[in-house]
């Protein structure tokens, strides 16, 4: 369709702002290459000049880093299966999204970056690659790929769609900008109700909003990743209390060391298992455990924990799983500072019980779903965490029942795969 001259405007002037901000863009590589040498590689990408040849009538999945990777991995798959003949795509914006892909897929798919939302670089992407349907991740809104995908009548579906209140509100200053790319969407799959609802003030017509659930609760347990659990509580000491404290950020970190600190205090031989959310913490991590007088060991260093580690810092991705199911008890960061939490349902699905903190706005449904099953427990404060945990390690009967009562809940909800698939393939192009 004729694209409105007010849209055309807010488009243009967007542009700008995008070519205007590129310095500090670059400066942001930089300064994130300094803390991951990752980010300094492959930087053409970032302005859509591609290696080696395209990929026509691929089908191409955006999920922008490792949480959305984790997501979207039940989707590819399935369309992997269904699909055998047809080339896969899937772009991230992130090194450790990037990781993520290679450790999942390895070589059976195509993985680059996506460039930046440039009119230029979106056309070049395009036109490189020519996919025949464009599924994108839970809340990447770009007006300029959205526009381009219209033009070239590639079907435009945002899968496992959510949006915060945060997020919501976040958008209000563009909220022109952002209604017209949202009429370009052919569906919005929404994770729930609520995400829906905010879809829909955020300007997405009511007949493309559908509700299918989160795929994150159609991701499956790898087989045998609880054998291998089990084996290595049998390395470092199959009756130890092991707690974890997953995806923290660094207003977190006193809280989970005084933590750990105070279940020493009752509990020696007590180990905790730690994965900072983001890969320029780990070293911060390890420095600080051991400044704290912790015997601290690393994934990277020394594999797996011996008997005298107190604290063992998870320095490598793709891994988190594992470590969760070989935990008694997990705390998930990003909830004791004000970032809005991280993924409930990986420890829930392995049936170890969790515990947040007031900041959740992010998974606020999943978190309401698993706080009413007991699955998991919000502490106000580090003191509560610390007193939180040391009650589950104690007490292994009520610990089991409620992990078992959150992946018997987590287990109740599947289905969005399928019903995600359906409207995928009633706009997958003959």
């Amino acid at each position: 369709m004729q694209e409105p001259v007010s849209h055309r405007a807010w488009r243009g002037l967007y542009s700008l702002v995008l070519r205007l901000a590129l310095p500090v863009s670059l400066y942001y590589l930089i300064w994130r290459g300094l803390r991951q040498r990752e980010y300094f590689d492959r930087w053409s990408e970032r302005f859509a000049l591609y290696r080696g040849e395209g990929l026509p009538d691929c089908l191409w999945v955006h999920a922008v880093s490792v949480g959305e990777v984790n997501a979207a991995a039940p989707l590819v798959m399935a369309l992997r299966a269904r699909h055998p003949g047809c080339a896969l795509l899937v772009t991230t914006t992130t090194p450790t999204g990037s990781a993520r892909v290679r450790a999942i897929w390895g070589d059976a798919v195509r993985h680059v970056y996506l460039p930046w939302d440039l009119p230029g670089a979106m056309r070049n992407f395009l036109e490189h690659f020519r996919p025949r349907l464009a599924l994108v991740m839970e809340t990447e809104i770009w007006p300029n790929l959205f526009h381009e995908l219209e033009a070239r009548g590639v079907p435009l579906l945002i899968a496992n769609a959510r949006l915060s209140k945060r997020s919501l509100k976040g958008y209000r200053p563009i909220a022109p900008l952002v209604r017209h790319a949202l009429r370009t969407v052919d569906v919005v799959a929404a994770q729930s109700e609520a995400d829906a609802l905010r879809y829909r003030k955020l300007g997405a017509p009511d007949a493309c909003v559908r509700v299918t659930g989160n795929l994150k609760y159609d991701q499956p347990v790898r087989d045998g990743l609880e054998a291998e659990a089990t084996a290595w509580r049998e390395k470092w000491g199959v009756l130890r209390p092991v707690w974890i404290a997953a995806s923290t950020h660094p207003d977190e970190e006193d809280a989970v060391i005084h933590a750990h600190q105070a279940v020493l205090a009752e509990r020696p031989d007590a180990l905790l298992l730690w994965a900072p959310r983001h890969p320029e913490r780990f070293a911060a991590v390890a420095a600080a455990c051991a400044r704290a007088g912790l015997r601290v060991q690393s994934r990277r260093e020394h594999g797996l924990p011996d008997a005298a580690a107190q604290a063992f810092v998870v320095d490598t991705l793709g891994e988190l799983m594992a470590f969760y199911a070989a935990a008694d008890v997990a705390f998930v960061g990003g909830s004791l500072a004000d970032i809005g939490g991280h993924n409930l349902l990986e420890p829930a699905a392995l049936g170890v019980p969790a515990l947040v903190g007031p900041h959740t706005s992010n998974f606020q449904e999943i978190t309401a779903l698993l706080l009413e099953a007991g699955a998991v427990l919000r502490v106000a404060d580090g003191d509560e965490l610390s007193r939180k945990v040391l009650a589950w390690l104690r007490d292994p009967v009520e610990r089991r029942r409620r992990g078992e009562a959150g992946r018997l809940r987590i287990a109740a909800e599947r289905g969005a795969l399928a019903r995600t698939l359906a409207l995928v393939e009633e706009r997958l192009p003959a």
